[in-house]
C-alpha cells in the first residue's frame, strides 16, 4: 500500500488529482488538518512520511516543500514550473521518447509537464528523433486554453469579475504573452532538442478547459521532404504502443467538426489526440487533450502510477 501526499490539494490541479485518487485501494492519500496546513512542522512530517508527494504549489513554494523532504525514500512528483529544466529531474513526459518511461519509473525526482508543452512536444519532439527537422528549424506554434489553465486570479476574472471589471467572458479570445517570453518556453525548447526557443503564441478562451496546440511546418525547411500521409504514417508508429495517444485519421473530414477543431472533445479525460493537416508544401500538426487532464492531474497520476510500478492507467 503507497501512501500519497498531495501538497497543494485545495488548487485547481490539486482539487483533481484528489479527485482522481479518492476511490483507489491501492493506495493511501494523507491530507494535513485544516488547522495545520500552515504549521511548517506538520507539513515536514507529512512530507517526510509519504512514499510519493505531489506538489501542486507556486514555484517557490514547491522549491521550498522540495528544501524540506530530507527522507531518502520520499519520491516526489512537482507539478509547477519549478524544475522542469533542472539537471537532477525526470521530465515527466512518459511519450517524449521510447527511454522516458523507464526514466520516470526510476526517478526520485519527477517534474511534471506544462499543458502547453504537453501538445507542442508530442507534435516537435518525434520531428527532431524521426530526423524530419533539424535542431535550428525555426519552429512556431499557437494554441488556445480553457481559462482554468490560468489560476485562481484568472478563473475569478471570468466567473466572479471584481465590480466595476468587465467579465472576461464577454471578452472573448484573447491573445496573451505577446513578448515572446511565456514561462513555459524553456522547457518547450529543452526538451524538444531545440537550438532556440520556439515562437509561441497562446491564446486564452471563454471556455473553462480544453486545449489545441498547433505547429506549422514548411517542406521545403524541412531535412527530408515529406507529405502529411508519410507525416502520419511515421507518427503512427511513433506512437503506436502509446495508451493515451491517438493519432487521428489523416482525412480531414473525418477528424473536424463543421470544419471546426474541437478543443473540449476530450475533457475529463487522459488522452490526446494528434491530427496532420495539410499539402505537400505546408503542414500543420495539432494536438487536442483536457489541460487539467493530460495536460496536468491526468498526467501527475500517470506518472505517478509508473513511479508505483502498477498500470498506469489506472485510476484514468
Amino acid at each position: 500500500m503507497f501512501s500519497v501526499f498531495i501538497d497543494g490539494q485545495e488548487g485547481t490541479t490539486g482539487l483533481q488529482i484528489h479527485e482522481r485518487l479518492k476511490n483507489r485501494t491501492d493506495l493511501t492519500i494523507h491530507e494535513i488538518p485544516v488547522d495545520k496546513r500552515k504549521d511548517p512542522a506538520t507539513k515536514k512530517e507529512f512530507l517526510n512520511d509519504a512514499d510519493i508527494v505531489i506538489l501542486c504549489l507556486p514555484d517557490t513554494a514547491a522549491r521550498e516543500s522540495v528544501a524540506m523532504i530530507t527522507n531518502p525514500e520520499t519520491r516526489v512528483i512537482d507539478a509547477s514550473t519549478a524544475h522542469r529544466i533542472a539537471p537532477d529531474w525526470v521530465y515527466g513526459l512518459p511519450e517524449l521518447t521510447k527511454n522516458q518511461r523507464q526514466k520516470i519509473k526510476e526517478a526520485t525526482r519527477v517534474a511534471n509537464p506544462g499543458c502547453y508543452p504537453t501538445g507542442f512536444l508530442l507534435l516537435v519532439r518525434p520531428l527532431i528523433e524521426l530526423g524530419i527537422i533539424a535542431p535550428d528549424y525555426p519552429v512556431t506554434s499557437s494554441a488556445i486554453s480553457g481559462y482554468s489553465g490560468g489560476g485562481k486570479k484568472l478563473i475569478a476574472s471570468y466567473e466572479a469579475p471584481l465590480e466595476g471589471e468587465t467579465p472576461a467572458a464577454q471578452l472573448g479570445s484573447r491573445n496573451y504573452a505577446l513578448g515572446l517570453n511565456h514561462k513555459h518556453i524553456p522547457e518547450m525548447r529543452q526538451h524538444a532538442l531545440l537550438n532556440q526557443p520556439p515562437i509561441f503564441l497562446p491564446i486564452v478562451c471563454a471556455y473553462y478547459n480544453g486545449m489545441n496546440v498547433t505547429v506549422p511546418l514548411y517542406t521545403d525547411l524541412c531535412l527530408k521532404k515529406v507529405t502529411p500521409s508519410e507525416l502520419h504514417r511515421l507518427f503512427c508508429n511513433y506512437f503506436e504502443y502509446e495508451p493515451f495517444i491517438t493519432v487521428k485519421p489523416l482525412e480531414t473530414e473525418q477528424s473536424l467538426e463543421n470544419g471546426f477543431l474541437n478543443p473540449v472533445r476530450l475533457n475529463g479525460t487522459n488522452r490526446c489526440d494528434l491530427f496532420v493537416f495539410g499539402n505537400d508544401r505546408q503542414i500543420v500538426l495539432a494536438a487536442r487533450f483536457d489541460n487539467l487532464g493530460k495536460g496536468a492531474s491526468g498526467a501527475a497520476v500517470q506518472n505517478m502510477n509508473i513511479m508505483m510500478g502498477v498500470d498506469e492507467t489506472t485510476g484514468l
